[in-house]
């Protein structure tokens, strides 16, 4: 990928609701581009009693294949960058030779739009004859040159009319010395084939045969050459004429889907992946699947909800190795949970691949052997290893995925004819159940779109929090400069008490979210903000919070305000410029606020809930909130989700 997040608030935080997750996501599989692409189908030998793999690896590239269609654009991070140079990724092959490719939206957009113009346009219109009879001659040699071609033409057309033609078979009877004419039959009627012409010229003799001659239609066929061929065609009648243009249009219509399908490229591999309905092995993928459903199925859905049900019709069943290694105890004394990424866990797995190593390490069970074939093409660079590369990673993620299956007692001979492992009883617990963060610890069931939370996915990387009362937050953004969380936190203390602040978390320099203890404050802190806001009496410049808040600058909102600027596909660096790109340009009472008021409360689940830290110190400053310990733990580029790739 050409990156991860296109701003900083935009990264994954404690206090993202797992309907926000999504959101993040979404926005970064939709501004960033994907440049490999690794596919590893494992065949199950029974005679060998090992797994043949096939690793793939594609450079993707979108290319403007359908002309005029509108041109890719897309986002890159020079981290992201220096992360692939640093592994030897080559751009120049990326882009030279990269397969271009198209969604299926994007097909069925581009043939519904060609349907379009051919049906519903004119002949004139489709041929481009109208704006070509109306060109002007206002040079004396377009003059000149057009009454020449005028005469020869009509010097063509009577020889026709006088002498009459009942060969159909095709001729070339030169009527120039200069080979510029050639006489041929186009679909049995008699053609003159132009050649040597320069394209304005070709537009006078357009022009001419449209405005003199009725029985005469200038058309343009694909030739054998690179360039298509121009011929000026006769015919008998104004129903042959209309018969002619019908041909061609059906023919130009015909040609133009077939360049769209042409177009769709490496897309015809995840229609394969698709119709096979096979299970899918990913290492940490739920970002991986999002960029596949963007750039190859369409347009990201805008809900969790909604994406979930759509990528079930497309990949039934998928399975996250990162959750087989946190589930089994086996697994995490084999594995430092700290340091699950993809090369880490294959390393401590695999060795017997990896190193060459016999032993697994994974209690008495014998290790399941994997051979790897190859083409001649790849098989001098396959033995390197090539970490970080993208049918590497695939490789490595699937023997992860054999070991975890030989573990817990699967017979892989018993699916060979049973319809694949996506039936085995003893990975139910596991398909379809991804890391929307593997920090936090939330999992995402794609069979019902339930979001939940895995305690001990990380919880050696978390700090003891108090609990997340979602309904209980508020966005402040617009703060003063430099303003730190610890100050943010005794201006609201001294204001509503000291035990009013549960937590206050940066999102950048210029936003914190702030939780209170209790949900009604929530409605009290709006309230105060806003008649503070209103007044400039020394009252109200004395009041505590005056030294966080900023006038006008200053806004705050509930927590539904955030979810609707996440949801923006605005990328603004800080969050106070993207609030106002989105138009959030003051404080607002939303759904939670007002619910508090009636004693309505709404709290979220059980499984929804994280731990926060009552103590707001300096590792809770800006630009992220965190420490550069916690910031290791997310490690969002080079160690969790890059590296795990």
């Amino acid at each position: 990928m050409t990156g991860i997040t296109s701003t900083p608030w935009r990264e994954s935080f404690d206090f993202d609701r797992c309907d926000i997750r999504y959101l993040k996501v979404k926005d970064s599989a939709e501004k960033f581009a994907v440049v490999q692409f690794g596919v590893c189908p494992f065949r199950w030998d029974s005679n060998k009693q090992s797994f043949i793999a096939h690793p793939h690896n594609f450079y993707i590239f979108p290319r403007q294949e359908i002309p005029g269609s509108q041109s890719y654009e897309f986002l890159c991070q020079t981290a992201s960058l220096d992360f692939l140079a640093k592994y030897q990724f080559d751009f120049n092959v990326c882009i030279r030779e990269g397969i271009s490719y198209l969604s299926r939206s994007q097909e069925e957009e581009a043939l519904e739009r060609i349907s379009s113009i051919y049906m519903a346009e004119s002949s004139d219109s489709v041929f481009g004859l109208r704006e070509d009879a109306e060109f002007p001659l206002v040079r004396m040699a377009d003059v000149l040159f057009a009454e020449r071609m005028k005469n020869t033409i009509m010097e063509w057309r009577a020889s026709l009319l006088s002498k009459g033609s009942s060969n159909s078979e095709t001729k070339q009877i030169s009527t120039d010395p200069n080979q510029r004419f050639q006489m041929v039959f186009f679909k049995t009627r008699p053609a003159l084939a132009l050649s040597g012409f320069t394209s304005r010229q070709l537009r006078v003799i357009k022009a001419v045969a449209r405005k003199h001659f009725k029985d005469l239609a200038y058309i343009r066929v694909a030739g054998e050459a690179t360039s298509p061929q121009q011929l000026i065609v006769h015919t008998d009648s104004n129903d042959d004429m209309d018969l002619l243009m019908k041909e061609m249009k059906d023919g130009l219509h015909k040609e133009a889907e077939i360049k769209v399908k042409s177009a769709v490229g490496f897309r015809h591999v995840i229609d394969l992946l698709s119709s096979e309905r096979k299970l899918i092995v990913g290492h940490n993928c739920f970002l991986d699947m999002a960029h596949i459903y963007s750039k190859f199925i369409g347009s990201l859905p805008s809900t969790t909800e909604d994406y979930v049900s759509s990528i079930q019709k497309y990949f039934p069943f998928i399975i996250d190795t990162k959750i087989l290694l946190n589930a089994s105890g086996v697994f995490q004394k084999t594995v430092n949970k700290s340091s699950t990424s993809l090369s880490r866990a294959f390393v401590s797995i695999c060795p017997q691949i990896a190193l060459g190593v016999k032993t697994s390490g994974l209690a008495d069970r014998p290790c399941v052997e994997v051979e790897v074939q190859v083409d001649e093409k790849r098989s001098s660079n396959w033995n390197s290893g090539a970490k970080h590369e993208a049918g590497y990673d695939a490789f490595m993620t699937g023997c992860i995925f054999a070991q975890a299956c030989n573990h817990l007692g699967i017979d892989f001979s018993l699916h060979v004819l049973a319809g694949g492992l996506a039936k085995e009883t003893k990975l139910q617990n596991y398909i379809n159940r991804l890391y929307l963060s593997w920090v936090s610890g939330d999992i995402i069931d794609l069979s019902s779109g339930k979001c939940t939370t895995d305690s001990s996915a990380s919880s050696n990387l978390k700090i003891r929090y108090q609990e997340i009362s979602f309904p209980s937050i508020i966005l402040l953004w617009g703060l003063p400069a430099k303003l730190k969380a610890r100050e943010i936190r005794a201006c609201i203390l001294q204001a509503f008490g000291p035990t009013s602040v549960s937590s206050v978390y940066h999102l950048d320099e210029s936003a914190v979210f702030i939780q209170f203890s209790k949900p009604e404050l929530v409605s009290k802190f709006l309230e105060m903000k806003e008649t503070l806001s209103r007044n400039s009496d020394p009252i109200s410049v004395l009041h505590p919070l005056s030294n966080i808040l900023n006038g006008e600058y200053t806004h705050a909102a509930t927590y539904d305000v955030y979810k609707k600027i996440c949801s923006s596909s605005i990328s603004k660096k800080l969050f106070a410029d993207q609030a106002e790109a989105v138009g959030i340009k003051h404080k607002t009472m939303s759904s939670w606020a007002e619910q508090g008021k009636k004693g309505n409360q709404v709290f979220v689940k059980e499984n929804e809930v994280r731990v926060f830290d009552e103590k707001v110190d300096d590792r809770m400053s800006p630009p992220y909130g965190y420490s550069e310990t916690d910031r290791s733990a997310e490690s969002f580029y080079l160690d969790e989700v890059l590296a795990s790739k």
